[in-house]
């Protein structure tokens, strides 16, 4: 349920109303837009509480949200929530790009990486220091000596960064590290490690399970959300379908759909999406006007002797420093700003 109060209302009649609702044995999250406060009320209300909270001086609407996610819904948050990380706003009118390799494999290879990004113009350093692999036997990645130099390379070049974590005991050393948490399409639903991304502040980037409902995606970043940590981006990363010439199937219409159910920003991965290099310029540019708030690129300086073998989907230098051209035309016409503070180019 949500109690909607116009913005006219005094603050000290509003604060009336919030204690009201909590007298009931409810916790409420507040929300306060340009045009009006939202108090979202979580947890069983007793049935009377609706029609009580009507007649109250000050609420002008009453409404019952019936998704099982809350905190993520729009229904409750009817303005777009903006990750704010130094200069970098996440999920307004900024289009945010991150790029770098699948994983972490030297300190020299991770910093020439982030001075090829930092030089194209975008703003997030990605790189895995531990790797969830399909086969037992493949490449880990190199743990918390990975996320140092990652850091280090962050650092040294101006740069957000942001890795995978994979179990709820990692968090924490992790986000000493990095500046966003990456939660991976195999744990979208490992519940724990959801519970333990609400516990932080960091910034979580969520991606949807390759066999997800939307349904399914945003009742797990309501998970983080009712921890107490509101700052969660939700990254299309493509679905498993019958389909075998791509690695996934990039869901283009899940772009606009989550932007109508949730307020939450939308970061598309045409990388994982599509699996297949040649195809991640194209489908970038579909997904920023398809309206992403962002992309996640996997860029490598060889990616044809990368040490994870997903080399086939990252984007040489060359063509990570063209595909960043091509969105600082694309951007305006799509109502975002682009990073304009280039050094380097190459074409």
């Amino acid at each position: 349920m949500i109690v909607i109060i116009s913005n006219k209302t005094p603050e000290e009649r509003i604060q009336e109303i919030i204690h009201y609702i909590e007298k009931h044995d409810v916790s409420v999250h507040v929300s306060r837009g340009v045009d009006r406060t939202v108090v979202g009320i979580i947890g069983k209300a007793d049935p009377k509480l609706t029609e009580q909270l009507r007649q109250l001086s000050g609420v002008e609407q009453v409404v019952k949200i019936s998704k099982s996610y809350k905190l993520a819904s729009r229904d409750f948050h009817p303005d777009n929530t903006v990750i704010k990380l130094g200069d970098v706003e996440i999920g307004g009118d900024q289009l945010v790009i991150m790029g770098g390799p699948c994983a972490v494999e030297t300190s020299k290879q991770i910093d020439e990486i982030a001075a090829i990004v930092k030089a194209s113009g975008a703003q997030v350093l990605r790189g895995g220091a531990f790797k969830p692999r399909t086969g037992p036997y493949s490449f880990q990645g190199i743990g918390v000596e990975g996320l140092e130099m990652m850091a280090e390379a962050g650092r040294k070049h101006g740069l957000l960064t942001v890795t995978e974590v994979m179990t709820p005991e990692y968090v924490d050393v992790c986000a000493e590290y990095a500046d966003i948490l990456q939660v991976g399409t195999r744990n979208m639903q490992n519940f724990d490690l959801l519970r333990k991304l609400g516990t932080i502040q960091k910034p979580v980037l969520l991606k949807r399970g390759f066999s997800a409902t939307y349904d399914e995606f945003l009742n797990a970043a309501e998970y983080i959300l009712a921890g107490g940590n509101p700052n969660v981006m939700l990254c299309e990363r493509g679905i498993r379908t019958f389909e075998p010439y791509t690695r996934n199937t990039l869901d283009l219409a899940a772009i606009p759909a989550l932007q109508s159910l949730s307020h939450l920003p939308v970061i598309a991965d045409p990388s994982h999406g599509t699996g297949r290099r040649e195809l991640v310029e194209p489908m970038s540019k579909a997904s920023v006007a398809a309206g992403a708030n962002g992309l996640i690129v996997e860029m490598h300086t060889d990616p044809d002797n990368s040490m994870t073998g997903d080399g086939v989907q990252s984007l040489f230098p060359e063509q990570f420093a063209r595909l960043m051209l091509d969105l600082e035309k694309l951007a305006p016409l799509c109502g975002k700003t682009f990073n304009t503070h280039k050094s380097f180019v190459t074409v």
